[in-house]
């Protein structure tokens, strides 16, 4: 199904919205489009929305599997804006946002499906799911200049950090934490402050009244933490080669990064093992 504008899919498509989860992915330039929804359809989202320009293409096998509405998902507060329109149309409802050239994995996602993972999430009493964004980067910059290659991706096995989250009066956030690593981290001199955080609240249930924001967090601080009071809960990870085409596609840092390999670069392997075993994501109580 393809929609002429938000406007017109908040109109007509009601159908999208009915039942969750539900995956919105944002299509920032042409990089990925393809393997991305490939991915997604695979988690077992009951509904993929593509937000992209009418001028980008899609492999013609995704057409019907997908609703397609044209944006232009720039600047970024677009994204944003979007979101919380989607939040305040569909209250109730599962929802999940990531970008091109971005993929989930959560805890035993080869052989279990987003709304399994989420109706034991719900189950937990928890409304909100945090995800870590992992960077990912081609091995060889001189071969993938852009620094995407998925089938020769690298991540960070070490080098990332947590630090408490403080409130207006500089006193600790209770359970909410801000995380750094991977190139964000290691390439800092060339990302914007604002950037630089890795975690990233992309799963979550939407209500009336509650707003994302730009720094990817919630007017509603239950919905920005880690856990529950009692126990930890699951975690996810957003693979994502954003941070490295940013770096390789602005001319103000493309120059000074012939690679992204340092000695903690290892492949990534597409599995959810790998990122348990680094401890990029959490089981939680599920087994």
């Amino acid at each position: 199904m393809r929609y002429e504008s938000f406007d017109s899919f908040l109109k007509t498509g009601n159908a999208a919205l009915a039942k969750g989860p539900v995956a919105l992915i944002f299509v920032e330039d042409d990089v990925e489009i393809d393997s991305t929804i490939r991915h997604h359809l695979k988690l077992g989202f009951k509904s993929l929305i593509v937000f992209m320009p009418q001028e980008f293409g899609m492999d013609p096998e995704l057409v019907d599997r997908v609703h397609r509405v044209t944006l232009t998902c720039a600047p970024r507060t677009v994204v944003f804006d979007t979101i919380n329109r989607i939040i305040q149309a569909a209250p109730g409802l599962w929802v999940y946002y990531c970008y091109n050239a971005e993929y989930l994995f959560f805890p035993f996602c080869e052989s279990r499906s987003v709304g399994e993972m989420l109706a034991f999430h719900t189950e937990e009493r928890r409304d909100s799911m945090l995800s870590h964004v992992i960077d990912l980067y081609a091995d060889d910059l001189s071969e993938f200049p852009n620094g995407v290659s998925p089938d020769r991706a690298m991540l960070d096995r070490t080098g990332y950090f947590a630090q408490a989250r403080l409130d207006s009066q500089k006193n600790p956030r209770e359970r909410q934490l801000d995380m750094s690593g991977g190139l964000r981290w290691r390439f800092e001199e060339h990302v914007p402050l604002q950037s630089r955080r890795i975690d990233r609240i992309s799963l979550f249930k939407s209500q009336k009244g509650l707003t994302l924001r730009p720094d990817h967090t919630f007017n509603e601080a239950e919905y920005n933490t880690y856990s529950c009071p009692w126990h930890h809960n699951l975690s996810a990870a957003i693979c994502s080669f954003r941070a490295a085409k940013a770096l390789k596609t602005n001319a103000g840092s493309t120059f000074d990064i012939p690679t992204f390999r340092w000695r903690n670069s290892i492949p990534f392997e597409w599995s959810s093992n790998q990122l348990l075993d680094l401890g990029l994501i959490e089981t939680g109580q599920w087994f």
